[in-house]
């Protein structure tokens, strides 16, 4: 009996604290006709921790939208939608091409890039190109197609848009890129959900989750949270000490190196 007591109990605290959090962005839309239309975005998880048995992970994106009295409700012909990109940190990565001589295949160009996103993953509730044009989809990076990544050299055009498409091709081939139209699902053109795979390979750092409010081919909204995703247990251990005490790291992987080679021959010997 006293465990459905608190069970209650700590439902009806969840609860409260929703309708709290409701409570005071409500208030000022209702207050003010002609304020903008207001997302309350939140995801399932602030924190991904990433251990040696770590397969991947599923976020769950869900929010509410407020529109101010004067906007409209959601209809067939002036439908409101949902995009959601979740990002990973900025990276400087350099994308090879190769090119076979004489039977082998060897590198050949080689293009580098200032801030590449280690991860990008993009979900909507209708395929982005429906949504708006070209230039909202620069502005905003919506979509593989719109990313800016920044090339650190002044190839040609048409090299830099080869190089690209490769590494788009690269990181969605290994499920670090991709997107995902239809995956937002808005109920009564309020509550929203969405859910983003995250891949085993995926990096660590600092990610955000951010939510634009569309409709008629304008961005009326835009809200963002942000996730951690960080290595726990041995492999945490491992990482800080790479980084904290590099060099007595890098002895005691040496020393290590050393000792396993070492045994393995015994044992080959024993053998």
């Amino acid at each position: 009996m006293g465990g459905r007591v608190g069970e209650r109990a700590g439902t009806a605290t969840k609860r409260w604290r929703i309708a709290v959090a409701f409570a005071a962005p409500l208030a000022i839309a209702a207050s003010n006709p002609g304020s903008k239309p207001v997302l309350l975005p939140d995801v399932s998880q602030r924190e991904i921790e990433i251990a040696y048995s770590f397969t991947g992970a599923e976020l769950l994106l869900f929010g509410a939208i407020l529109l101010p009295p004067g906007e409209p409700r959601a209809d067939a012909r002036h439908p409101i939608d949902v995009v959601v990109v979740v990002k990973g940190p900025v990276q400087s990565i350099t994308i090879r091409e190769k090119e076979k001589i004489a039977g082998i295949w060897v590198n050949a160009e080689r293009l580098g890039y200032r801030s590449a996103p280690s991860f990008y993953a993009i979900a909507s509730s209708r395929p982005i190109r429906q949504l708006v044009d070209d230039r909202t989809r620069a502005i905003y990076e919506l979509g593989l197609d719109s990313l800016q990544l920044s090339p650190a050299s002044s190839a040609p055009a048409n090299v830099q848009d080869r190089f690209t498409r490769g590494l788009v091709d690269l990181r969605a081939r290994s499920g670090l890129y991709y997107e995902a139209p239809h995956a937002v699902e808005i109920t009564d053109g309020v509550l929203y959900r969405a859910r983003v795979n995250i891949p085993a390979r995926v990096p660590v750092g600092r990610f955000t989750a951010e939510t634009f409010l569309i409709r008629d081919g304008k961005v009326l909204g835009a809200a963002v949270r942000d996730i951690d995703v960080r290595k726990s247990g041995f492999e945490r251990f491992v990482a800080r000490a790479a980084q904290r005490s590099s060099f007595l790291y890098g002895l005691t992987a040496v020393a290590l190196s050393v000792l396993l080679g070492w045994g393995a021959g015994q044992i080959a010997r024993r053998i």
